[in-house]
């Protein structure tokens, strides 16, 4: 189906002829729909529900892989078992909140556990985010304490002062196996590895009153406030997930399913970590994606499955081809973001049959997923969910003459919504006030509510969907969602700016879109090449490197609206082009340090894709 074409569309008779393949997973796919539906609000539900089930299952099956280190599902269960203990001797209880911060590896896997078998939340912090952006994601969550690996201890000691906890509740990891040397932990924390190491290693008895609507992390959101949102993320969606998203990837005791997706996103710890449990299968984790290592490790690992999200797909695309891509057994893979510039050219590049391609957020209540292995496609979704009229221009539903909005004709483009039901409640951020500005009322008769997800999608039939762009004062790029209000904000902290509009644009042969400042200078100030060192040092220093502007533009005076709202539309239109813009432009060019003017010639480069953004 080729993704341009808005009048190909997927019918009937299309969806017959992919049976055969869902009926081999139908058993496994109607297991996992049980256990979603067919729970009280009391039943016990949920992340270490649902791996203590595994664990019997399959309790000398290997559940992680991490290097050349090895847990069967017993071990990790008993390792998580003492961290659940130890908390619980401190007072944590069900509801309460620890901020954890640590880069992919088994210690953060099995904190996670540990703190969802008490029912206790963990808040999943960016690892990237340092200083002002960090302060604000621990402290917005109320954490009781706070788990810091290694590898981010000097980004938390920066801020130590900052923190609403009490000085022994910070506690520390070791970069290194802590099961075999806990090492030594910095003055300021308690080494958590010795700390639990007197602990039980049997199941605690509370997994068995954690439910439904009880929380299981904070995932933090990009947003149009300009820091970051910390979204709830229940046991009972948790359960959803795994239930469909988990089962439809059919794994077993013999599978393999290797990431190196961060685990502080829901596509890593909930999507690909569900589908492992619900197979009793291995999760196979990388402490950061590396395409030269990539095929590598999925040989070492014996990997069968491989987790995605469109970026990575990119970025394999362009290493060199090797007799290692296709020297695997992975057939298999689920994410989201897949281009369809590029899907059917790696599928057959690199031997992959079935690419569960999914949509969902970490705040929203609608998913889809490609059960039918469709191409090109997000997928199916059984859920209720309306695709409307949408102008954006206004940046708003279009109504009919009683007030309510219209849904778009199959082939047709529109805002996609999801209904607020009691099988697809929408769970909400921390500010209340947040939550009253994405959930639309009275959609289609009175009464109703549907959650806002901000994003345009196309309706191509028999309840599929097709991504076409974010709305909103986000854009995407490399695989994360950057929030334009943080970025101006950090951008204006720079002594010689007034005022900075940032937006994405993309650049040919990339993934979603890189970000782009429009400045205006304050008064007799211009920019030097000092301050174009200084600039590139100040928001690696600020920001998460992804959202780090890779273009700005110096403007003499800024548009805005009548409601005093930035003029974007026209800035993301002439984009980087100097003959459009005629005003200048600089870039911060891969691997460079500093800022330097878009020439003619550098332009060009970019368009030819000579620079590997």
């Amino acid at each position: 189906m080729n993704p341009s074409a808005k009048h190909e569309v997927i019918g009937i008779t299309d969806v017959v002829k992919r049976v055969p393949g869902v009926a081999k997973k139908l058993p496994h796919i109607l297991d996992g729909l049980r256990q979603v539906y067919l729970r009280k609000a009391t039943t016990p539900t949920g992340l270490a529900w649902a791996f203590e089930k595994a664990v019997q299952k399959n309790p000398s099956g290997t559940a992680l892989l991490y290097e050349d280190q090895k847990f069967s599902y017993d071990a990790l269960n008993q390792w998580a078992n003492q961290i659940s203990y130890y908390f619980l001797s401190i007072g944590a209880k069900k509801g309460d909140v620890v901020a954890v911060m640590l880069e992919n590896r088994p210690e953060l896997i099995a904190t996670i556990l540990g703190l969802a078998k008490i029912g206790v939340i963990s808040a999943l912090v960016n690892t990237s985010q340092t200083n002002k952006v960090l302060t604000h994601s621990i402290n917005l969550v109320k954490p009781i304490a706070l788990v810091a690996g290694q590898e981010t201890q000097d980004a938390i000691l920066n801020i130590r002062e900052q923190l609403d906890l009490k000085a022994d509740r910070f506690y520390w990891f070791a970069d290194q196996d802590t099961q075999q040397d806990a090492g030594k932990a910095p003055t300021f924390f308690s080494n958590l590895a010795e700390k639990i190491s007197a602990y039980a290693k049997f199941n605690p008895p509370t997994t068995k009153h954690v439910y439904a609507n009880d929380g299981l992390f904070y995932i933090y959101t990009s947003g149009t406030t300009g820091l970051p949102k910390a979204v709830i993320f229940s046991n009972g969606r948790w359960t959803l997930a795994y239930g469909t998203y988990g089962h439809i990837l059919n794994l077993n005791a013999d599978d393999v399913m290797y990431s190196t997706l961060p685990l502080y996103h829901a596509t890593g710890v909930v999507v690909c970590w569900c589908g492992v449990i619900a197979g009793q299968a291995a999760f196979a984790i990388r402490r950061k994606f590396s395409r030269s290592n990539f095929w590598n490790d999925v040989q070492k690992h014996n990997a069968s499955a491989i987790g995605y999200v469109g970026e990575l797909c990119r970025y394999l695309m362009d290493v060199e081809p090797s007799e290692k891509e296709r020297q695997h057994r992975v057939t298999k893979m689920i994410g989201n973001g897949m281009r369809p510039n590029i899907w059917n050219d790696f599928k057959q590049r690199f031997g992959i049959e079935e690419v569960l391609e999914l949509y969902a957020s970490s705040e929203g209540n609608i998913g889809f997923s490609n059960l039918f292995n469709f191409d090109n496609t997000v997928g199916f979704s059984p859920l209720p969910y309306a695709i409307i009229k949408f102008d954006k221009e206004t940046n708003a539903p279009i109504r009919d003459k009683n007030g309510f909005c219209q849904k778009v004709k199959t082939g047709e483009t529109g805002l996609l919504l999801g209904k607020i039901t009691s099988r697809s409640p929408f769970d909400g951020y921390t500010d209340s006030e947040k939550n009253k500005a994405v959930i639309f009322k009275d959609v289609f008769k009175k009464g109703d509510s549907y959650f806002n997800t901000g994003d345009l999608v196309r309706d191509i039939g028999f309840r599929h969907a097709q991504f076409v762009d974010r709305l909103g004062d986000t854009f995407r790029w490399k695989g994360e969602n950057v929030s334009t209000t943080e970025v101006e904000n950090i951008v204006a902290d720079y002594a010689k700016i007034s005022e900075a509009v940032v937006y994405g644009v993309e650049i040919p042969n990339t993934n979603g879109r890189a970000g782009m400042a429009a400045i205006t200078l304050k008064a007799q100030q211009s920019l030097d090449e000092q301050d174009l060192i200084q600039m590139a040092n100040q928001f690696k220093a600020e920001l998460p490197a992804y959202a780090v502007p890779v273009f700005l533009r110096i403007q003499q005076q800024v548009e805005t609206t009548a409601t005093f709202k930035y003029s974007k539309n026209k800035l993301k239109e002439e984009a980087f082009d100097p003959e459009a813009c005629n005003e200048t432009l600089y870039v911060l060019l891969p691997g460079e340090n500093q800022y330097c003017e878009i020439t003619p010639e550098i332009f060009k480069d970019i368009q030819a894709s000579k620079y590997r953004f």
